[in-house]
């Protein structure tokens, strides 16, 4: 009798339901965009790489920069799509996610281009509440957020480190006029009221990826490069952008590679910096 696939733990010969990867397919930290066309671009910076599976919008692709193996898989947009390659991709062993994105800025001082780390997430989406309760806070990991920080500075990078606000609509989940200028009262004063209290941008997955990964027990980071200028009312988007977003999110892999030798080393479970003396 032929076996069948449990609907519980969803796999088709030895792969993952939805990003149709097994075990030793990925590295054990992936870099994720949400186009999927973008990790091709991303993966041509690296010394090496190649395409293991495009299922749906779940593209990845294999390799290593400076000697370091990673991955990149694309989650398509917003927090339930992230969710499904973040479960999938911790079933096969990665243990460091690093979101490379785009996103709205919402500060003034800040333009087109530049790079945001985010140290947070205001969770407003819904996914990660499927989770657990909204008081749960979405944070990164401070390793992988002190590497994107390092790799910022060796590039030469404008950056911008805080909070960031996730939502599950580009429109009216920002505090954007939606069709025919709809825009519920509860939104309306959205935007200024997150721009009193820090928050940096807007964007669709990094809340989801933080609560999973604290949840999980993996590290996660987000660097976003800006599109949007809410302040200024200006959008552009250009390859060069996430070209360099994503060349600073490999570069931060390398980092926390040599920060986990150096932890290997000294039989520490934490990294801080006189590890390195």
């Amino acid at each position: 009798m032929k076996s069948i696939a449990s609907a519980n733990q969803p796999m088709l010969s030895g792969k993952q339901y939805h990003i149709n990867c097994g075990p030793g397919d990925v590295a054990s930290t992936v870099l994720i965009p949400g186009d999927p066309k973008r990790v091709q671009k991303i993966a041509a910076l690296w010394d090496k790489s190649k395409e293991v599976a495009y299922h749906r919008e779940y593209h990845t692709m294999t390799g290593s920069y400076q000697g370091v193996p990673l991955s990149c898989t694309s989650s398509g947009i917003g927090s339930p799509a992230i969710a499904i390659a973040i479960e999938e991709l911790s079933r096969i062993g990665v243990e460091t996610f690093i979101r490379v994105g785009s996103t709205g800025g919402i500060q003034p001082g800040q333009n087109l281009g530049d790079l945001v780390i985010s140290t947070a997430a205001v969770r407003l989406d819904g996914a990660s509440r499927d989770y657990v309760m909204i008081e749960y806070p979405a944070v990164a990991s401070y390793e992988v957020v002190m590497a994107l920080i390092e790799a910022s500075e060796e590039l030469g990078e404008k950056y911008h480190v805080g909070v960031t606000a996730s939502t599950d609509t580009f429109y009216t989940g920002q505090g954007r006029p939606g069709y025919r200028n709809y825009l519920p009262s509860h939104k309306q004063q959205l935007f200024t009221d997150l721009q009193k209290v820090g928050v940096q941008n807007f964007e669709m997955e990094t809340s989801c990826l933080f609560t999973l990964a604290n949840i999980f027990g993996k590290r996660a980071g987000s660097i976003c490069f800006l599109v949007a200028n809410r302040v200024t009312n200006e959008f552009n988007i250009t390859p060069e952008m996430a070209r360099r977003a994503g060349l600073v999110a490999s570069r931060a892999t390398v980092i926390l590679a040599g920060w986990d030798k150096a932890k290997r080393l000294k039989n520490k479970k934490y990294f801080f910096p006189k590890l390195l003396k």
